[in-house]
């Protein structure tokens, strides 16, 4: 795909680790901002340049667990690649071999103004597999990929107590999950030992299983922790001190029961759906209050529909609603642009309006915290990427 060179004048612009700018101008210059102002900024000769007066300019949204592409909305089992229920441990399968860029669910995504993904495998696994950061537009997953392996998903809790409890096998309780989790990691440790003393003339066996865990481990991408309830999130935190990795809690609906010891551990928390029933038990207390009380807490947090739990085009307006419930205004968006960027490892490339990053943005019809606004015109690497 080409790489566009334009210019918006006239907008709000909302950079979100900045200021708003009103009257502010953004330039792009073969498919990366290249300026972000007033209205007295230069704008190069020869650059196209759209009056977009009265209207809001905004990075694109980004959806820090979502499962698009991987399971296929109205596409029954055969649309169904989120996990692969065999083995309770499957670090090695990879959410970017599954997912089906035709999917419907990535023009729901740019028409919501969600321009960039975190893809995850699901839940019934203890472990789940690997994770993929990828833009919401583009005829392969390695086109759209921005960052794979972003991390690795990991579940605790009932959904993998159900999938191995109806098959009589380990793990069918919080024991058992536990136990296979801790087992991983050692093993994952014994395979570095194994590899670290490994010589020319006696090569040590690759293993994908164990390198998915040795990336955890080393730190190179985080441990992407699937819990709902307080004492779940106990037992993440638990066995990421033990082996020293870095955590992500994903869903985190009885976090902000342990809000304090959360943000002292500096652990961000992808919090959602908010828009659903209290479909199991460990929902009892979900709360679109509930980004609110951990912000106040001090607790980093991205919203998350869980795509195609809530569509994926109304993650803003769980961000509105949220905002009714308490979230700050001022940090609303920052939760579904920057906050998730950095934690997907991928701040360096969107997430906010800055020069140097990628020209993924969207016009608006007036503030995106207004529930009457909508997505105008979408753009991926300055791509108007809009379908009418």
């Amino acid at each position: 795909m080409t790489k566009a060179s334009f210019a918006l004048t006239g907008a709000t612009v909302l950079p979100i680790t900045s200021e708003a700018i009103e009257n502010g101008v953004v330039v792009v210059q073969d498919g990366k901002i290249t300026a972000v102002g007033g209205a007295d900024t230069a704008i190069p000769s020869g650059i196209e340049t759209t009056d977009v007066s009265g209207k809001w300019v905004v990075p694109g949204l980004i959806d820090a667990h979502a499962h698009v592409g991987v399971s296929e909305e109205g596409m029954g089992w055969a649309g169904n690649d989120v996990n692969e229920l065999t083995d309770p441990v499957t670090s090695h399968v990879r959410a970017l071999d599954a997912i089906n860029p035709a999917e419907r669910g990535f023009r729901d995504a740019i028409e919501g103004g969600v321009l960039t993904l975190n893809i995850n495998p699901g839940s019934g696994n203890v472990i789940g597999g690997e994770t993929v950061a990828i833009k919401a537009h583009g005829r392969t997953v390695d086109e759209m990929a921005l960052r794979s392996p972003s991390g690795v998903k990991s579940a605790l809790g009932e959904n993998p107590k159900r999938v191995y409890g109806d098959q009589k096998k380990t793990p069918s309780t919080r024991l058992g999950i536990a136990a296979v989790l801790r087992s991983a990691f050692v093993d994952a440790q014994n395979y570095m030992a194994k590899h670290a003393a490994a010589t020319p003339e006696k090569p040590a066996e690759r293993d994908l299983k164990m390198e998915s865990l040795v990336k955890v481990l080393k730190g190179e991408i985080p441990w992407r922790q699937h819990c709902h309830r307080a004492d779940d999130i106990a037992t993440a935190m638990r066995v990421a001190e033990e082996f020293g990795y870095t955590l992500v809690l994903d869903h985190g609906t009885e976090a902000h029961l342990l809000a304090d010891i959360v943000a002292e551990k500096n652990i961000p928390v992808i919090i959602g759906p908010l828009v659903t029933s209290r479909s199991k038990v460990e929902l009892q207390n979900r709360s679109i209050a509930n980004p609110g009380r951990l912000e106040r807490a001090g607790v980093t947090i991205a919203i998350t529909t869980d795509s195609p739990v809530v569509p994926i085009g109304h993650l803003i307006t769980q961000v509105v609603l949220a905002v009714k419930e308490g979230l700050s205004r001022e940090n609303a968006l920052a939760t579904v642009t920057i906050n998730p960027a950095r934690i997907m490892g991928v701040d360096d490339r969107v997430g906010s309006l800055e020069v140097g990053k990628d020209a993924d943005l969207c016009v608006w019809s007036g503030d995106p915290l207004d529930i009457y606004s909508r997505v105008e015109t979408a753009f991926i690497d300055g791509n108007d990427v809009t379908e009418r």
